[in-house]
């Protein structure tokens, strides 16, 4: 199977500009291909997993990819599927977020040797003039035709900034840019992304009289078409200090019955005969394919150790057995009365398992509050210090959050 019949297979591809041409670069190793990110946060999160793992895919067959940091863009910001606008970074903010990215990637993509580029295209956006960019590239955008793209439209009606305008003009240019510096023929992104990635095509075919290539992958949504990777307490990162290897663990030992399959299809590295197999089980044995698909996950983003940690944590909490791999909360002195005792609602607001004690009384309440597997339905229940002895104790609520809790 060459490489594009596998992206195709695996479902990652949305739309292409021309396929042949992309087929032949990616199937011989001819593409140099860029993704752009957006240091919008201090990590990359769930969504940009996915783009990272296109990356190391097409490296793997002999591509060469880069990664284009938007030290630029990132001062703009992306309408793309937004219904208002970004919050304005400072210079000293976006370059904090690029460090962090740099790292996060080189955990995925080898940058060595020269075998993948990682720019920054503040080194072309923040020096531009604007007399000149207007007279440049500004006469080879229509106006009309920018405001049928998808991301403009959504936005029209809720009110759209000159300021966001001007972010498609920016990404083309980019991709303009980087085909010269480094010929950079191709650029991927998220199916979001398609009309800001066809103006970089155009605008390097009028200026240089020249092809150059764009595909969208599919976006990582789940069976009711709402984007993966969020939630309630908010974005899934890949920085454990935001979201813990055991967190990232059990979001996707936790995703629907009906996602788990195309979640293995899109983002492990498993052979698809393998994920075809597990495609045929039902019922209970979903469970082991999202096992599966959890450990993979969290072995590519965390590495082995910390996924086997994961893993045996979060089998240990239906088995009753060793609890030293679950995320613990650890009680001070201070934090019990004078009886040496703290209530239930303390402790579910200091293991972060309810983000306030109206909301831990109601947990209590309807019965989703439980203690070493006892349930508990009292809202003046309080827990003495001796019962922390030892291994601590496992507190959870719902069905999917859960602490081990222990004294200092």
């Amino acid at each position: 199977m060459t490489v594009w019949d596998e992206l195709k297979a695996r479902g990652l591809i949305a739309q292409v500009t021309d396929e042949d041409e992309i087929k032949e670069m990616v199937n011989n190793g001819k593409a140099t291909f860029y993704i752009g990110f957006d240091p919008t946060a201090d990590s990359l999160h769930v969504g940009h997993f996915m783009a990272l793992c296109l990356m190391k895919r097409l490296q793997m067959a002999g591509n060469r990819p880069i990664a284009l940091l938007g030290g630029g863009t990132g001062m703009i910001g992306d309408p793309s599927g937004r219904t208002d606008m970004r919050q304005m970074l400072t210079k000293e903010t976006i370059q904090h977020n690029i460090d962090c990215f740099k790292q996060q990637m080189s955990r995925f993509i080898d940058f060595s040797d020269g075998k993948a580029l990682m720019v920054n295209n503040a080194d072309w956006l923040m020096n531009l003039n604007y007399v000149e960019l207007l007279r440049e590239v500004g006469a080879h955008f229509s106006v009309n035709r920018m405001l049928t793209a998808e991301c403009y439209k959504q936005r029209m009606e809720r009110g759209l900034s000159f300021l966001e305008f001007n972010y498609m003009i920016m990404q083309s240019y980019d991709f303009y840019m980087l085909y010269q510096k480094y010929g950079c023929n191709m650029q991927f992104g998220g199916d979001d992304q398609w009309s800001n990635m066809l103006g970089g095509t155009e605008l390097i075919r009028r200026k240089l009289g020249k092809d150059a290539y764009a595909m969208t992958i599919t976006l990582l949504l789940n069976s009711e078409g709402k984007k993966m990777g969020k939630t309630q307490s908010g974005a899934v990162w890949l920085d454990p200090n935001k979201t813990s290897p055991f967190d990232f663990y059990q979001y996707w030992r936790n995703v629907d019955d009906a996602d788990v399959i195309k979640c293995m299809r899109l983002l492990t590295f498993l052979p698809l005969e393998e994920i075809d197999e597990m495609a045929k089980w039902e019922g209970s044995e979903l469970n082991k394919a999202k096992e599966i698909l959890a450990y993979q996950l969290t072995e590519l983003v965390h590495g082995e150790e910390e996924a086997k940690k994961a893993q045996e944590g979060a089998r240990a909490l239906f088995s009753g057995a060793d609890t030293s791999h679950m995320p613990t909360t650890e009680l001070a002195e201070e934090d019990f009365d004078e009886e040496g005792k703290i209530d239930l609602i303390t402790l579910l607001v200091k293991a972060e398992l309810v983000p306030s004690r109206s909301e831990g009384r109601r947990a209590i309440q309807q019965g989703g509050v439980s203690i070493d597997g006892e349930k508990i339905t009292d809202i003046y229940h309080t827990v003495e210090k001796d019962a922390f002895a030892g291994e601590g104790i496992v507190l959870k609520r719902g069905k999917k959050k859960f602490k081990k809790i222990c004294v200092k």
